[in-house]
């Protein structure tokens, strides 16, 4: 009884010791950094990072009001292969986490045996034998401790990575699909102006057969009719490639990719000026540079405990017998237990090799993340600025599309009146060609420098995008609806809306 006392005892006391860790005390690097980002015109209103993150809403690509591209966006989040390996990856680190943390307790098995031999003068035994056996390392040095952190971390590493992957994959198909639209107007702008040029061309034709205009004139229109077909293949070959692009984000094995509403009907609001620099820690890309660096934090104290002893405690409880029967019986019962302590004595540099290696991963993560957080910011300043000179353009490119609308057209009335040469008409249509398709593309770069701020901030609404969350809510509302059924209550009105995910701590003690 004494003996179960102090192994009780003993067993208790380095549990106790085992919460230890030899891993240096986590502290998020500070970043030097301005309050608020670049400001839309004067406007100087600062918000709070909740209040920034509430101004984004869950599900901004469906303000653009195209039911098409809700659908690609939903079937990409389904499909696409780049999320399902993403997700896979989570799943390994998972199971990475499980298998560490197992660890900390006693590794239960069984054993079992027959031999036969013979000993002269006692001649031929049968020996059997049957047990349970236990092992157990006390992480009295926190080895076990340090590696479960470190997994952890690489756990919501890998999980951060997949916010990201559905980050980049919501915005790609918004913006692939809004380009995708600009390009058909483009294409269609190409027809038009080619149609156009080939009744002036028959026109010309039968004047210069009748020997009302030159051979010179007629050689300019016939130019012109074939620089507007030589656009036709072109708009049609980009307009296949951003469909075939579309296909692989969106997970369809054709390239037909439905059309909605045309780029002109598609507007995209940008979120409120006054946005705080801490909304930039919503981003999966920094979470996941943090939570990197903590892993490597964490992989130190494991390569410190290396130094230390290790700690075992090995058991046996079964029976040996020479006959089946009576190997389970209490006169063949076997006990045993023991403990054993191995450590280092001369590792010729082994060990300090693994803790620097552990020091210089962990300042090389650091270096990643201080260099994530400057990339962060500056593709949220570069994208504020776009926002402004996109639409800046395009208001321009309207007017400008005006104007030389008007100049063709009394270019070519002066032409007819034969008050002007036909270089002025040529020169009027051919600017206006160019800018009606520079006008098409900035109206899709308008819509995506939005998007492209969208993606700059991250944000919650990639955790309400997320499908596993959606499923997971889904169940969740199930769940409690059977429950009030069969609590005889009426379901609730309001769907349950899971919580956000935290954001990293400051600082953790390991």
């Amino acid at each position: 009884m004494m003996r179960k006392s102090l192994l009780a005892s003993s067993i208790s006391a380095c549990l106790l010791l085992s919460a230890c860790s030899l891993a240096p005390v986590y502290n998020r690097p500070d970043a030097k950094t301005d309050a608020n980002f670049r400001q839309f015109g004067d406007t100087k209103t600062e918000r709070s990072a909740e209040q920034g993150n509430e101004q984004i809403k869950d599900r901004w690509w469906e303000d653009l009001g195209d039911p098409v591209l809700n659908g690609l966006v939903d079937d990409a989040l389904k499909n696409n292969q780049d999320l399902l390996r993403a997700t896979a990856r989570v799943d390994q680190f998972a199971a990475t986490l499980q298998t560490t943390r197992s660890a900390y307790f006693p590794q239960i098995g069984y054993a079992a045996g027959a031999g036969r031999d013979k000993i002269p003068p006692l001649g031929a035994t049968t020996r059997l034998n049957a047990g349970l056996t236990a092992d157990w390392e006390i992480d009295l040095f926190g080895r076990v401790r340090s590696a479960s952190d470190a997994a952890k971390a690489e756990l919501l590493s890998s999980e951060e990575n997949r916010q990201a992957v559905i980050l980049s994959l919501v915005t790609s198909v918004a913006a692939g699909y809004v380009n995708l639209r600009s390009l058909d107007l483009q294409l269609e702008i190409a027809i038009n102006t080619a149609k156009t040029r080939e009744d002036a061309l028959d026109l010309f034709r039968r004047r210069h057969e009748g020997g009302v205009v030159s051979g010179v004139e007629y050689a300019q229109q016939e130019s012109e009719y074939e620089a507007a077909r030589a656009a036709i293949p072109d708009a049609r070959q980009a307009i296949a490639i951003a469909e075939n692009n579309l296909a692989v984000l969106t997970g369809r094995s054709s390239a037909q990719i439905p059309r909605g509403k045309a780029i002109d009907q598609l507007r995209l609001a940008a979120p409120p000026e006054g946005l705080p620099s801490e909304l930039l820690e919503r981003r999966p890309d920094l979470r996941s540079a943090e939570q990197a660096m903590i892993a490597a934090n964490a992989r130190i104290g494991e390569a410190r405990s290396q130094y230390f002893p290790q700690i075992s405690l090995t058991g046996l409880f079964g029976g040996t017998s020479n006959d089946f029967d009576n190997l389970f019986d209490a006169p063949s019962r076997t006990w045993r237990y023991a403990g054993s302590i191995t450590g280092p004595i001369f590792r010729f540099g082994a060990i300090k090799g693994q803790v620097n290696a552990a020091h210089a991963r962990q300042r090389e993560l650091l270096a990643v993340y201080q260099s994530a957080i400057q990339n962060a910011f500056a593709d949220t300043d570069r994208s504020l600025s776009q926002v402004q000179t996109t639409q800046e353009r395009l208001e321009a490119q309207t007017r400008q599309v005006g104007a030389l609308s008007r100049y063709a057209k009394l270019a070519r009335m002066r032409y007819d009146g034969g008050y002007t040469s036909y270089i002025d008409v040529l020169d009027a249509e051919r600017s206006l060609f160019t800018v009606q398709l520079s006008h098409a593309q900035s109206q899709a770069d308008t819509v995506i420098a939005v998007i492209n701020l969208y993606k700059a901030l991250g944000g919650s609404w990639i955790e309400h995008a997320d499908p596993q969350r959606q499923q997971e809510q889904q169940e969740q509302q199930q769940e409690q609806k059977n429950e009030q059924q069969a609590q005889g209550a009426a379901p609730a009105a309001a769907p349950v809306t899971p919580a956000p995910s935290s954001t990293p701590s400051a600082s953790t003690t390991p």
